[in-house]
């Protein structure tokens, strides 16, 4: 079979998606170990039986919902290239609003800690850690297999500042205190439809969905997190777009002072977050 052939067939077979063509040449050069650009230098190329039959294999896994990410093991997230596999959440752009408010807060000049609850493949902590050198990160996560991916992602990318642990949240992170504290943790309400579709359909449900229609771990983490700030310290969490007056409300009843939601490049409101300030008439 040429090139050109296994791309229709292969797109023909992924017409459900609106990526198919796009699909079929990720995955052909994931087989040949080539760029895009040699797909179209030598559309005539036969391909090798073994190679062929590793192709179809990826295309059917493809045409039964596997995320593509998961099929090639990375995602890029800030212009660099992640390791994923299924124990992790897959990067996406709409997290990229939380890297750009870290930045604004986060000194270039002197050191800052910073911690990333959840921190699922290291996309978080891993990019402050690279865009801020003096800044020493903490990521933690319950999952051992996503520390596992998190752990190699910063040894891909050469990067000295920053650690990783185990911990429910807070339960088993010294009591240190922070100047940043981030967090992406899950959101998406347990009975939520969304969550039978597309890609959320294979990535880890512990790391998507929450109770309390989506809030009880942002509720812990305003709760627990106050106490870890010093002052002046801003918590930021990623959220769902139709639960911002929520959010706020959690952060206001828990004393976050300048509490603000940002909202991402479609308009929806995507991050919430406020800063602990130590004033006389707190109580």
């Amino acid at each position: 079979m040429q090139v050109k052939t296994a791309l229709q067939t292969a797109t023909e077979l992924l017409s459900e998606s609106d990526s198919a063509a796009l699909d079929a040449e990720v995955l052909l050069c994931l087989v040949l170990q080539k760029q895009r650009s040699y797909l179209r230098a030598w559309p005539n190329l036969e391909l090798p039986a073994d190679l062929a039959l590793q192709f179809r294999t990826l295309i059917e896994q493809r045409q039964q919902g596997t995320p593509i990410a998961y099929l090639t093991g990375n995602r890029e997230f800030w212009s660099r290239d992640f390791k994923v596999t299924p124990d992790v959440l897959i990067p996406r752009a709409d997290t990229e609003l939380l890297i750009e408010l870290c930045l604004t807060l986060i000194p270039s000049d002197k050191p800052c800690k910073i911690i990333d609850l959840g921190t699922g493949s290291g996309i978080i902590a891993i990019t402050l850690a690279a865009e801020r050198p003096l800044a020493q990160l903490t990521g933690i996560d319950i999952s051992l297999a996503a520390l596992s991916v998190a752990k190699l992602n910063a040894i891909n990318h050469s990067i000295p500042n920053v650690q990783f642990h185990q911990s429910d949240w807070f339960t088993s992170v010294p009591d240190d205190t922070y100047q940043i504290i981030v967090s992406n943790p899950p959101y998406i309400a347990e009975d939520d439809e969304h969550l039978k579709r597309g890609d959320l359909r294979f990535e880890p449900r512990s790391a998507l969905s929450a109770a309390e229609s989506g809030l009880s771990d942002i509720r812990i983490i305003t709760k627990t997190a106050y106490s870890r700030l010093d002052d002046g310290g801003y918590l930021l969490v990623e959220h769902g777009y139709d639960q911002q007056q929520q959010v706020q409300k959690l952060f206001n009843e828990c004393h976050y002072q300048q509490v603000q939601t940002i909202n991402d490049l479609a308009g929806l409101a995507r991050v919430t977050y406020g800063q602990r300030l130590n004033t006389p008439n707190q109580i």
